[in-house]
C-alpha cells in the first residue's frame, strides 16, 4: 500500500512545479501549474460534465503526490508570513493547557474516567478504586504512536469488568483494530481483531466474549476503495479471528450496515441493520438457538435506536408515527406491533433515552438545549433532573445496579464540568470543574431566531465578550453543519475563546438538515430541499449583517464534512457575501461522492447522479460544479487530511485545484492537506492547535483584523 509516498522521483517532480522553490509576496499566490485533462467528460443522463481533475482522485499515483507537496509548499509558505500566527498558536497552546478530565463510569471495582494533563495528544484512561482514591494510569494511547496520531474510538468492558476492549485508529482512518486487556493485570492479551470499521465490542452478558462488525480485507487502495458487505461476527476469548463465528451478513444488500448485540438476560440476539445515515431495522431471534433471524420492525422508512431488552421486551427510541420521536416497546414473545411507551412530545424532541438504576432517563432537547427527566418503565415520570446552567448533556446513565450518574454538561463560554447526580436523593452535586487560563464570566450566550428564505424561523447561538459595541466593526465566525439529523447545541472550543478575545462573534446555527425540532427539520434539508440548508446559512449570515455584529468584510464562515459542503455551496453560491471561508473535509463533488469507501450511505441524504432527477438537483448545488470562472471568490483555505477514508481527500483536491483556476482576483485559495491525518476523530492535540493557529492566522488577516487589538465595548 502506498499513499503520498516521498520518493527521489517523486520529489524530483515536485522541485520542478511552480511555486515550489521561489519566495513570494502574500498578495500573489504562485499556485502550482496543476495539469488539466479536458478528455475527461462524463455523460449524467444527457448532461456532458467535464471533469479535468479526475486524476487527483488516485490517492496512489506520484503525480498527485507532488501536487500535494507543491499545494503545501506554498500554503505553508504563505501561512508562516502572517503576522501574529506565532502569537495565536502560542495563546491556542496555553487555553488549551489545562486538565481535562471525563465524567467516570464504573466497571467491576473501579471507576474509570478519561484525563488529559494538558497538552496531551490523547487523553488516557484512568481509573481509581473511590472517588477520593488516587487515580491510576490504564491504558494510555499516547503510548501506541510515536506521534500521537493512534487514538483510541471505542473502549467498552465485560459485565463483571475483568475485560477491556478497545479500538484504536491510526493516522486518522476509519478503520480501527480491537485489542483486550486483562484488567486484574493491565496485560495485553493475544485478542486481536482487524478490519473493523463503524464499530467496537459490543460483549456478551456472560464476559466470555464480543460481538463486533467488519469488512472482508480490501484488496487494494485502503483508504478509498469501495467498502461493502459488512458482516457481524462473534469473538470468543483466547481464539484466533480466523475461528470466529459469523453471526449475520447479507450479500444481497451490499450497501447495509450491520450491528450485533445480545440482551442482558442472554436470551435474545438482535442485529440492527440500515441503508445509509437514516432508517433502520431490528431483526431478532433467540440467542441459544441457529436458527434463521426474523424481523422484528421492518425498514428503513423509520429510525428504531434500542434502549434495553427487558422482559423479554424490547425499547425503542423511534420516529415512527412520531416525528419528535417516542419510547415504544414491543412483546419478543408476541411481536405485534409497538406500543407507545412515552408519547411525542409536540413541541421537544426526544433525543435519547438511557437505563439506570432501575429507570429510564430521558433526554429532550428544547430550542438546541437539552432537559432531563426521570421515567419508570411504564412511562410514568417520576422526577426532572435539574441541570446547573443551560447547556448540552452528550450522555446521561449508568448500569441497572448503580445509583450514581456522573454527566458532564456543556456550554459555548466554559470546558464541560462533570456532576454527580444521585439517584435515590435525585441530588446533583459537581464532582469536577476545570480551571483555565481566562475568565469564563467576561463572555456571553444568546440564542437568536432569524427569518430564511421561506418565512421559517432559525435558531442561532451568539456568542461574545460582555459589553461588545455591535457597529459592524466585529469579525464574526460563522459555523454551520445542516444534515444527517445531527444537532448543533452547545460545545467548548478554546479556539472561539482566542477569537471573542479579539472583539470577535461566534455563531453556531441550527439549520435545517439536522433534528433540532424533530424529523420535520430534517427532511425540511435533505434530498431534494437540500438547497434549504444553503438558504438557511446565507439567511443567517445576512440577518448578522443586518443587526450589525459583524458585516461582509468582517464575516467567515466555517464548518467540516457535510458542514464543508455547506461552506462550498454558499462560497460559489454567494462569493459577494463572504470575506473567509473555511471548509473542512468537504463533499465537494455531488456527482461522484458514492463512489469511495462508505459514500454510498450518504444516498439516503443527498440522492446520487444514479438518478436522474437526483442527478439535476445535485448538480445544481454541488460546490466542485458551480465555479465559475472570472468570479472573485472570497479568500479560502480549505482543510483536509491524507487518510481521510470518510470523504476522501480528492473532494477538497479537486474543489481547490478548480477554485485555484477560476479565481478573478488576488484574494487567496489554499489548501492545507495533513499528513497522517484523517476525517477529524482522534487528530492529536498538537495537530489540532497548529490546524487552528493556521485557520485564524487566515481568518484575521483577511478579514483585516489586527490580533492584539482591544475589542470595542459600548
Amino acid at each position: 500500500m502506498r499513499r503520498f509516498v516521498w520518493t527521489a522521483a517523486t520529489l524530483a517532480v515536485v522541485a520542478l512545479m511552480p511555486g515550489c522553490n521561489r519566495k513570494m509576496k502574500i498578495s500573489h499566490l504562485p499556485y502550482p501549474d496543476t495539469r488539466r485533462d479536458t478528455t475527461v467528460v462524463d455523460d449524467y443522463h444527457g448532461t456532458r460534465v467535464a471533469d479535468p481533475y479526475r486524476w487527483l482522485e488516485d490517492d496512489n499515483s506520484a503525480e498527485t503526490a507532488a501536487w500535494v507537496e507543491a499545494e503545501n509548499a506554498v500554503t505553508r509558505d504563505y501561512l508562516d508570513r502572517l503576522p501574529a500566527r506565532q502569537a495565536i498558536y502560542d495563546r491556542l497552546t496555553a487555553l488549551y493547557d489545562y486538565p481535562k478530565e471525563g465524567a467516570p463510569e464504573r466497571h467491576g471495582d473501579y471507576y474509570y474516567y478519561f484525563l488529559n494533563d494538558g497538552l496531551q495528544n490523547q487523553s488516557a484512561l484512568w481509573r481509581k478504586r473511590s472517588l477520593t482514591a488516587q487515580g491510576e494510569l490504564f491504558l494510555d494511547p499516547n503510548t501506541l504512536s510515536a506521534d500521537g496520531t493512534t487514538a483510541l474510538v471505542d473502549v467498552s468492558f465485560s459485565d463483571d469488568g475483568r475485560w477491556c476492549a478497545y479500538a484504536a485508529a491510526e493516522a486518522g482512518s476509519d478503520w480501527v483494530r480491537i485489542h483486550v486487556v486483562d484488567t486484574a493485570t493491565g496485560q495485553l492479551t493475544q485478542d486481536v481483531i482487524e478490519w473493523v470499521k463503524f464499530s467496537g465490542a459490543t460483549w456478551a452478558p456472560d464476559s466470555e466474549g464480543f460481538y463486533y462488525s467488519a469488512y472482508d480485507a480490501p484488496k487494494a487502495n485502503v483508504y478509498s476503495s469501495k467498502n461493502e458487505c459488512q458482516k457481524v461476527y462473534y469473538h470468543r476469548l483466547g481464539t484466533a479471528q480466523a475461528d470466529d463465528i459469523l453471526i449475520y451478513g447479507d450479500p444481497e444488500h451490499p450497501r447495509r450496515y450491520f450491528s450485533g448485540w445480545e440482551s442482558d438476560d442472554g436470551r435474545w440476539l438482535f442485529v440492527l441493520a440500515s441503508e445509509g445515515t437514516s432508517g433502520s431495522e431490528v431483526l431478532f431471534r433467540p440467542a441459544d438457538k441457529e436458527e434463521p433471524f426474523r424481523t422484528l420492525l421492518a425498514g428503513f422508512a423509520n429510525d428504531y435506536a434500542p434502549v434495553e431488552c427487558r422482559d423479554d421486551k424490547l425499547y425503542v427510541v423511534t420516529n415512527d408515527s412520531a416525528a419528535n420521536y417516542r419510547l415504544a416497546r414491543i412483546d419478543l414473545l408476541e411481536p405485534r406491533g409497538l406500543e407507545t411507551v412515552i408519547a411525542e412530545h409536540p413541541d421537544d424532541l426526544l433525543e435519547a433515552v438511557a437505563p439506570g438504576g432501575g429507570y429510564l432517563w430521558v433526554k429532550y432537547l428544547r430550542n438546541a438545549q437539552n432537559k432531563i427527566y426521570k421515567y419508570d418503565y411504564e412511562g410514568n415520570r417520576q422526577a426532572d433532573v435539574p441541570l446547573p446552567a443551560i447547556g448540552s448533556v452528550p450522555s446521561f446513565g449508568c448500569k441497572d445496579r448503580e445509583q450514581e450518574i456522573f454527566f458532564s454538561l456543556n456550554t459555548f463560554t466554559a470546558p464541560p464540568t462533570v456532576y454527580r447526580y444521585d439517584i435515590p436523593t435525585g441530588r446533583t452535586t459537581c464532582y469536577h470543574t476545570p480551571q483555565v487560563a481566562y475568565d469564563a464570566a467576561q463572555y456571553t450566550t444568546e440564542q437568536l431566531f432569524f427569518e430564511s428564505s421561506d418565512g421559517e424561523h432559525v435558531p442561532m447561538f451568539v456568542s461574545h465578550r460582555r459589553g461588545l459595541r455591535l457597529d459592524g466593526s466585529n469579525p464574526c465566525y460563522l459555523y454551520g453543519y445542516g444534515g444527517f439529523q445531527i444537532n448543533i447545541t452547545p460545545a467548548f472550543k478554546p479556539e472561539h475563546i482566542l477569537f471573542m478575545e479579539q472583539g470577535g462573534v461566534v455563531v453556531n446555527v441550527n439549520l435545517r438538515g439536522g433534528s433540532e425540532y424533530g424529523e420535520r427539520w430534517h427532511k425540511a434539508g435533505m434530498l431534494d430541499r437540500k438547497q434549504q440548508v444553503f438558504d438557511d446559512f446565507i439567511a443567517a449570515a445576512e440577518f448578522l449583517i443586518t443587526e450589525k455584529y459583524t458585516s461582509r468584510e468582517k464575516l467567515a464562515i466555517a464548518g467540516g464534512s457535510n458542514g464543508g459542503l455547506l461552506v462550498g455551496a454558499c462560497e460559489v453560491q454567494r462569493p459577494d457575501l463572504f470575506a473567509v471561508c473555511l471548509p473542512a473535509v468537504g463533499v465537494m463533488d455531488m456527482l461522484r461522492y458514492h463512489l469511495f469507501t462508505i459514500g454510498w450511505g450518504w444516498a439516503t441524504e443527498y440522492g446520487t447522479s444514479d438518478d436522474a432527477a437526483q442527478f439535476r438537483t445535485l448538480y445544481a448545488y454541488s460546490p466542485l460544479h458551480n465555479i465559475r470562472e472570472g468570479v472573485c471568490y472570497p479568500a479560502t483555505l480549505v482543510t483536509t487530511g491524507d487518510h481521510d477514508d470518510r470523504v476522501v481527500p480528492a473532494h477538497s483536491f479537486k474543489f481547490a485545484a478548480t477554485l485555484q483556476y477560476a479565481q478573478a482576483c488576488d484574494a487567496p485559495v489554499l489548501i492545507r492537506i495533513e499528513r497522517n491525518a484523517g476525517h477529524g476523530a482522534g487528530k492529536p492535540l498538537s495537530k489540532r492547535i497548529a490546524e487552528s493557529a493556521d485557520s485564524y492566522a487566515f481568518l484575521f488577516y483577511n478579514t483585516g483584523t489586527t490580533y492584539g487589538q482591544s475589542a470595542p465595548e459600548n
